[in-house]
């Protein structure tokens, strides 16, 4: 019998930070300066990072206490049966390609620094070279999901040099005088809670985004060495990203002015350091995005594919997703996520805010599989009188509804449209069966009005994302 190739803790790790670390933390300098000062910036990360550290200390508890559960939605399925199963699944499958969809179009205007034809995020052009890249990388985890994990690592280490050269000196140039000239970001430059509280209101989503792919090992811990392993990988990688994330975001404060980091032009970390060392130090920066997006892809084409194949499997979507090739590879289900990665990126021929767009939906649509997660943590530490994992599980589930209520309702109103085929083909999975419940009945009828009224409401001009 041969023995299949396990996927190791550091790459576990490298794939949680690659997974992660996209476009975004390129943006970050001049997002965060349009959404806060400094010192809100700092409460906000305080807030996220513990908020982060709770969830990851969910899926390590979840991973060691239910080590027979695979991928992201088994926790859902679990604890409260198929059809919160599915809503998680179907919650993760879309944030994975929609993330992708939103690094596809950063990659290719990153691109058009060397080549003007890309220049433009919407423009026929841009679309033709990111559907080429999809289906290349398509191709690429067909050809075995441990190894384009291998390379996700190899590529995550590349593209860390030039955040880490951007650190260090930021670090150099920093002066905390600088910093504290508009630390509260008002006219008297002191706390007043209500001008605080609103801007680290505008920093949630920008930084939650940021978080998207901390789950990757929990959802490839089938391929892991052990399931601690994927636990511990979570955690390490969380606490990476959080230390990676802060200094990057802050330390531009001790030397710019906030107008300077929110006028900052495309991407704005290069922009900021050529202007410290020079066009080297762009061009670096331009080179760590175009890697940083690369590494984003192969994991954001990895892990909803592998999702999705996993539901197939535990039948909760049709047994033809479920389908794999010589190379154990869910063929099916990629081929699945790169034709859907491909109409929406023909959308955004039409909008000229494609990447707040797919990177906010892709946010709230992964909010929704944290939510049953952390619920579900709730509902097994209470059966245990476990008093600590309680509190991290009520702990998960009121960061994250903060976290969609800051998001924005109406992209959670625009996820159902999304859910409406997917309800379909559990229906008709679930049908084959057994017969449905009465609950689940009730609940697809529910999302599916809610869905069309949404997608009415769009069409029609009445509701703009």
């Amino acid at each position: 019998m041969e023995k299949k190739k396990k996927i190791g803790g550091f790459t576990l790790v490298m794939l949680i930070v690659t997974a992660s670390i996209g476009a975004g933390v390129f943006a970050l300098n001049s997002q965060l300066a349009q959404a806060a000062a400094p010192g809100p910036a700092l409460i906000a990360w305080g807030i996220v990072g513990l908020g982060s550290l709770l969830l990851a200390a969910t899926l390590n508890n979840l991973l060691n206490k239910c080590p027979q559960l695979d991928g992201i939605f088994a926790y859902g399925k679990k604890g409260f049966g198929d059809f919160t199963g599915f809503l998680s699944g179907w919650g993760y499958w879309m944030s994975g390609w929609l993330g992708n969809v939103a690094i596809s179009t950063v990659f290719m205007s990153t691109l058009g620094s060397f080549l003007p034809i890309f220049s433009k995020s919407n423009s026929p052009y841009t679309i033709t070279g990111a559907s080429i890249c999809t289906w290349l990388l398509i191709l690429l985890v067909s050809r075995g999901i441990e190894n384009a994990a291998f390379l996700d690592s190899i590529i995550t280490i590349c593209k860390l040099v030039p955040i880490i050269t951007f650190i260090i000196i930021s670090w150099v140039v920093f002066k905390a005088g600088f910093l504290s000239r508009n630390f509260w970001g008002n006219l008297t430059n002191s706390f007043n809670l209500q001008t605080t509280f609103s801007q680290v209101k505008n920093c949630f989503v920008v930084m939650m985004w940021l978080f998207v792919g901390l789950e990757g090992a929990t959802v490839l811990a089938a391929r892991a060495k052990s399931k601690k392993t994927a636990g511990r990988s979570t955690l390490v990688g969380v606490i990476l990203l959080l230390v990676i994330y802060i200094l990057t975001s802050i330390l531009p404060y001790g030397y710019f002015t906030r107008k300077q980091l929110i006028n900052a032009p495309q991407p704005p970390m290069a922009y900021l350091l050529s202007k410290i060392v020079g066009n080297w130090g762009g061009l670096l920066i331009t080179v760590g995005v175009l890697l940083s997006s690369l590494g984003t892809l192969i994991s954001g084409t990895i892990l909803p594919s592998e999702t999705m194949q996993s539901m197939a499997q535990d039948q909760l979507l049709p047994n033809k997703l479920n389908n794999k090739n010589s190379f154990g590879a869910p063929t099916t289900a990629l081929l699945v996520t790169g034709t859907v990665i491909q109409l929406f990126l023909i959308s955004l021929l039409f909008t000229n805010k494609a990447y707040k767009l797919t990177y906010s939906l892709s946010t709230v649509a992964i909010i929704i599989t944290y939510l049953i997660i952390a619920a579900f943590q709730v509902k097994i530490s209470w059966q245990e009188k476990n008093l600590l994992q309680l509190l991290i599980g009520v702990g998960t589930l009121i960061f994250e509804v903060i976290g969609i209520l800051s998001a924005g309702l109406k992209y959670l109103l625009a996820c159902t449209i999304i859910y409406i085929p997917g309800l379909y083909l559990y229906y008709r999975t679930i049908k084959a069966k057994r017969k449905l419940t009465l609950p689940e009945k009730l609940a697809i009828a529910i999302i599916t009005i809610i869905g069309l009224s949404a997608l009415i409401v769009l069409i029609t001009g009445k509701l703009s994302l």
